[in-house]
């Protein structure tokens, strides 16, 4: 059974506060959305983004540029947003390790790498393979990682995981930037490492879709345990969980999350690490606001960090990546700071 230290934080939560974080994380994204598809090389205006959403006539060029380019680019932005968001939430709670991220523990770059094989072997395969190898190459680099990490002499500690992670991430780089020189990949492997959305299309987010939103509807029927988990393995059975299940059902959706993500935008970190941590410092500690809240914020942050790109210095685009890691890295080392006596 819990003891009494440990009852108050089981309590803690913050429901009026999550209702407003889920509000106003929701019209920030819209408007990030429509400011989005409105801004481009080509001056397009609301009124006629509003037409070519809703009144589409296929002969205008405006509005063929929204339909065919803008809005997938920025639907991308919100699904890949709420993917980092959810499984960084979710490893989070489920590993109870502040630093845990799909980026730092080396899913994207498994998923990556399983993309640079698609590239060099299977040249022309279609996208729907491309997301199923980006599973594949997510779910073997959690394995690696969580073995590793589980070697060390006092078990698996947060920054064990993630040096484990850094690790293989630097394995992984190395291989896929190997077979990008052999096989002379790099024009297709450039936008992988580089991160990004100008290449998503409406092809891509309808494969994408079904998994994305199974993932996502298993990840909110599962937040009850995942915060049981978060309090601990002993509390967690005291109260009755089947932690073994739960945290499998838990990396399913982790990877799945993860390798759509990476399929769409490529190496881009940070995101499943800032949003749970602002979640959680605004909602409390349940997830089953934490991980919609989660999904919320970074939807609207690699929505906002897209719109970034292409302002920074027009008409280049900087990668979305980069400009989320000026955030993200300094956020990383002071929470590494915080957890260095687990070394």
């Amino acid at each position: 059974m819990p003891d009494h230290g440990t009852q108050p934080k089981r309590l803690h939560s913050r429901p009026k506060t999550a209702v407003a974080v889920l509000f106003f994380g929701l019209l920030a994204l819209v408007a990030g959305v429509g400011i989005s598809v409105s801004f481009g090389a080509a001056d397009i205006g609301f009124l006629t983004v509003w037409e070519a959403v809703f009144r589409y006539h296929p002969d205008l060029t405006s509005h063929q540029i929204i339909r065919e380019l803008r809005l997938p680019r920025v639907l991308g932005c919100v699904m890949v947003g709420l993917c980092f968001g959810v499984s960084g939430a979710i490893m989070q709670g489920m590993t109870r390790n502040p630093l845990a991220d799909s980026g730092l523990l080396g899913l994207n770059a498994g998923a990556g790498f399983a993309l640079a094989i698609c590239f060099a072997f299977f040249p022309g395969l279609p996208y729907g393979y491309l997301i199923l190898f980006s599973f594949v190459g997510a779910a073997l680099s959690a394995v690696v990682v969580f073995s590793l990490g589980s070697l060390a002499k006092g078990g698996l500690t947060p920054v064990r995981l993630v040096l484990a992670g850094v690790t293989l991430t630097a394995l992984l780089t190395a291989f896929s930037e190997g077979l990008q020189l052999y096989f002379r990949i790099g024009q297709d492997m450039a936008f992988w490492f580089a991160g990004g959305v100008a290449g998503t299309r409406w092809t891509h987010l309808k494969i994408m879709a079904p998994w994305i939103g199974l993932a996502l509807a298993g990840a909110i029927a599962l937040s009850r345990s995942v915060t049981l988990l978060s309090l601990g393995e002993d509390v967690a059975k005291g109260l009755g969980l089947r932690s073994g299940p739960v945290k499998a059902a838990c990396t399913i959706i982790v990877v799945v999350l993860a390798g759509s993500a990476v399929s769409v935008v490529g190496a881009v970190s940070f995101v499943g690490l800032l949003a749970p941590h602002v979640a959680r410092k605004l909602v409390g500690i349940d997830y089953r606001w934490i991980i919609p809240a989660s999904g919320v914020l970074g939807a609207v942050l690699v929505t906002f960090a897209d719109l970034a790109a292409r302002t920074v210095r027009p008409p280049y685009e900087t990668p979305i990546g980069a400009l989320i890691a000026l955030i993200g890295v300094p956020f990383f080392l002071y929470l590494a700071n915080k957890e260095r006596r687990e070394l």
